[in-house]
């Protein structure tokens, strides 16, 4: 018989045993391995059945066992004491408590994102983007950063993921309770739960409640549209993660984005927490955030559009995670203006006015669609990719947002992602470092990542390195064998015909791991190019390679499917499948596994669409090698000394099949003649791969400090995040104002800007030979209409040029009025131009828009250059 309704009856904890609540409910206990470990005491045998969840253990632990450990003085120390740390590391003070710039910091920074990777015990994550999101708000607690994560709490999560016998990809939905999870309600001072209403066409509704996560010292909000008073579409709407259609779609992200501000604002209201001065847009997908603060600044402050926007710019920042436009949201305009006009959300903000926030208006846009990155630009005064190599190809894709800079100008900036070591970096690693780098706390050594503590990781002794991995890989071999066994019974197979998969694998086999989601482009069967190749490299007799593989397609994406099941005929061969094995269902727990037990962490995305690329991070951490192309994050810190580079063909252009057989055929031949040469040499007198574990030191020693998220918070706070709460709090209704005014004129009178006339005055004559240390005077007749010196910048650009005359890492230089104005509005600006490079030399002049309230000169998306010259107005020296 089937019951009408579910719900979930807790235990009563005795007094003693009450601290064990709160350890649970905050998910800190999910990177502390101390307290991982006290939960682990309680019930062993629970522990392992929940999963690794202390809620779902203190669920089902029998009063019994209890009432046992209330009695028990030694457990009662030990939890003591792991309360006394969660609280001393939840309001202690701890770096941003402490920074010399203290006053400048904001009081508070909201980080919106569609997904977190918190914990496998929360699953509301999909792939690297909530893995980020969930190790920048550890990142932030370990660091005291004031940040309010915001989300949304999807029922289903994400799908879990199996195989059918025949290997294809097949999707499960298993629903979620939330009172099954590490959450709470956000309640009303009245005990009422608080909740958030967006409006929808039609005179609909969307309410949501408001959940609550505790990430450290991190609060982290999500939203949940499954609540009683909504229509069943409404209800619907947080049902799954990256689910449903166009319309699906865009409801999920107003929640996200307008719902999302509104709960933090009913956060602040009930806690007290201060109000935050920054927004952080992970991604497009939060875009709206920006339109619910217009519609704030609108009605409280009595803002005019164009002044609200600038307010919302001022404390706003966008991270972009995305290499191809394909990767960006867009949806029809006439979605997007039926949800916002009249009877919609956000009345009394112009719907025309929001339309031109994600309207495509450069060459190549389609003008019948709404881009959710188009929109978190325009409404960010500051943005960022996520690799020094990802911030360029962002600079390139949406350069059309600022016509006439070259790409190099354009106002995006990296900050390289990070990973949160205490959650990714295994127990036995963080054990064998802490020898050396020092007794304390977990958190407080890596969250500053300083490189005199990683040096003293070079001291460790090389049989203790090489036992350790020796030791992680046969954990990894035993996870193997049994999430295989499981994964084939739901195949179908019977116990019987199961007796291999105890073969499967050998802790003493150089290992390769490759693990993530499965777009076309991140090629998931490249080592499948040459499959006898790859065959004699699985079997070969004296210096074999094993491969442990995962990774899910997304639902809708059957190419990706097919790619899975093309990898998951090959591993079933039975004459390889002891070598090479597809693990479903990748997710954290997994995870935390697979990147400690491999030797080699492999990533062969087509260059460069690769934005960053962080599961190499968490393998570098627990000393894995990497082997990859050079895009993301390595190609920007890859040396020889601690892994490998795959050769790319970039030069072929559309041939992907030749690209892709060039470059299978490079993996195979590092893997041959240079990566299982140096993991099976032993022919030092100590009987171990020297070279090999030397390789393993330099990883952590000179990736260690890098790949912290704890390095890419305070990057964050320091580059994005302080210079933005300045701004915000400079951007007073009046400056608001004025600076809308001041923009509406320059936009006004930009088309009659120009640089008329150039002159250089010099001993030797422009066009003939200089010399390097001479100095050249430019006199510049420059054209500004009604705008004045004081709202612009006359500038000399210099530098080498290639053959095409283009300047090669360009130098500005102001130049300063010399006369002016004429009766037409003309003003002379001179200043001097230093030769101090030898080689083809070229310059040009540009007039930019300037105000003190400026992030940037390329703000405006305005420039101009000599009327008589070709765009790069370039004059060169040879």
């Amino acid at each position: 018989m089937k019951a009408i309704r579910r719900f979930t009856v807790r235990p009563v904890l005795p007094e003693p045993l009450m601290p064990l609540a709160e350890l649970a409910r905050n998910l800190r206990w999910s990177w502390h391995t101390e307290t991982r470990e006290l939960f682990q005491s309680v019930d062993p045998e629970g522990w392992q059945a929940a999963g690794g969840d202390p809620v779902r253990l203190l669920g089902a632990v029998p009063a019994a066992r209890l009432s046992e450990l209330a009695a028990d003085r030694r457990f009662l120390r030990r939890l003591a004491v792991a309360a006394a740390d969660l609280d001393d590391y939840v309001h202690g003070g701890r770096w941003y408590q402490t920074h010399e710039n203290g006053g400048a910091l904001p009081a508070a920074i909201a980080y919106f994102s569609p997904e977190f990777g918190i914990t496998a015990a929360l699953p509301q994550y999909s792939g690297g983007l909530g893995i980020l999101a969930g190790d920048h708000l550890k990142a932030a607690s370990d660091l005291g950063v004031p940040v309010i994560g915001v989300g949304l709490l999807y029922r289903h999560g994400y799908f879990r993921q199996s195989l059918s016998r025949d290997g294809w990809q097949q999707e499960h939905y298993p629903v979620l309770d939330p009172h099954e999870l590490p959450l709470s309600l956000l309640r009303q001072e009245d005990g009422a739960p608080a909740r958030v209403t967006l409006s929808l066409p039609g005179g609909r509704s969307l309410h949501a409640h408001i959940w609550q996560a505790r990430v450290g010292r991190v609060p982290l909000l999500l939203l949940d549209s499954d609540v009683e008073d909504n229509d069943p579409g409404a209800r619907e709407v947080t049902d799954r993660l990256y689910g449903g259609g166009s319309d699906h779609r865009l409801l999920q992200e107003m929640l996200l984005g307008i719902g999302g501000v509104r709960a933090v604002r009913a956060y602040c209201r009930v806690t007290g927490h201060p109000d935050p001065e920054v927004f952080h847009t992970n991604e497009g997908h939060a875009g709206f955030l920006g339109l619910e603060r217009i519609r704030e600044l609108e009605g409280e402050r009595g803002l005019g559009f164009d002044a609200a926007v600038e307010a919302v710019r001022a404390g706003t920042v966008f991270t972009t995670h995305t290499p191809v436009p394909a990767g960006i949201d867009r949806f029809e305009r006439s979605l997007v203006a039926r949800h916002f006009g009249e009877g919609g959300e956000l009345a009394g903000v112009p719907v025309e006015r929001i339309l031109e926030l994600g309207a495509e208006s450069y060459p190549g846009g389609d003008p019948g669609v709404f881009n959710m990155a188009v929109m978190g630009l325009r409404l960010a005064q500051r943005a960022n990719g996520v690799s020094t190599l990802h911030g360029a190809v962002s600079r390139g894709m949406f350069a059309g947002l600022w016509p006439g800079f070259d790409a190099a100008d354009v106002p995006i900036v990296s900050v390289t992602n990070g990973v949160h070591a205490p959650t990714w970096v295994a127990p036995e690693v963080m054990r064998l470092g802490a020898r050396q780098i020092g007794a304390g706390r977990t958190e407080d050594a890596l969250a500053v990542g300083g490189s005199t503590r990683w040096d003293a990781v070079a001291q460790i002794a090389d049989q203790d390195v090489w036992d350790v991995r020796r030791s992680l890989r046969e954990q990894l071999v035993q996870e193997v064998r049994d999430r295989l066994r499981a994964s084939w019974k739901q195949r179908g197979a019977a116990d019987a015909e199961l007796g291999w998969v105890d073969t499967v694998l050998d802790p003493d086999v150089l290992t390769i791991g490759f693990a993530r989601r499965v777009p076309s482009y991140k090629r998931l069967t490249l080592m499948l190019r040459d499959p006898e190749r790859l065959r004699a490299l699985l079997l070969d007799p004296d210096r074999p390679v094993q491969i442990v593989v995962a990774g899910k397609a997304h639902p809708a994406d059957d190419g990706g499917k097919r790619l899975v099941q093309e990898l998951v005929r090959f591993s079933d061969d039975p004459r390889v499948r002891h070598r090479i094995v597809f693990l479903p269902d990748y997710g954290m727990a997994m995870a935390q596994k697979l990147y400690p037990g491999c030797d080699v962490w492999l990533n062969n995305p087509l260059r460069p669409l690769e934005a960053c690329g962080t599961s190499g991070m968490k393998a570098a951490l627990n000393g894995c090698l990497n082997l990859s192309v050079l895009d993301g994050w390595w190609d920007e810190w890859f040396e020889p000394d601690f892994g490998w580079a795959i050769p790319t063909a970039d030069g072929l252009g559309t041939d992907e099949d030749r690209r892709d057989d060039l470059e299978a055929a490079a993996l195979y031949e590092l893997i041959e003649n240079r990566v299982a040469p140096r993991f099976y040499d032993r022919a030092g007198r100590t009987g171990l791969p020297d070279r090999w574990i030397e390789m393993v030191r330099r990883t952590l020693v000179s990736l260690g400090p890098k790949v912290l998220a704890g390095r890419m918070v305070r990057e964050y706070v320091e580059r994005l995040y302080a210079p933005a709460a300045l701004s915000h709090r400079a951007l007073t209704a009046d400056a608001a104002r004025d600076l809308a005014w001041w923009k509406g004129r320059i936009r006004a009178a930009w088309p009659r800007v120009a640089v008329e006339h150039v002159e250089a005055v010099a001993a030797t004559p422009v066009g003939g030979t200089a010399e390097l240390g001479a100095t050249l005077t430019l006199r510049v007749r420059v054209a500004l209409d009604a705008l004045a010196p004081e709202d612009v910048e006359v500038q000399a650009v210099a530098g080498r040029v290639d053959a095409q005359d283009v300047i090669k890492d360009g130098r500005a230089f102001p130049l300063k009025p010399a006369a002016g104005p004429d009766l037409e509005g003309r003003w002379v600006y001179e200043g001097p131009l230093a030769l101090d490079r030898t080689g083809p030399f070229g310059y040009t002049v540009r007039v930019l828009p300037t105000h003190p309230l400026l992030a940037t000169p390329a703000e405006l998306g305005l420039v101009a250059g000599p009327a008589d010259t070709d765009p790069a107005g370039g004059v060169l020296l040879r």
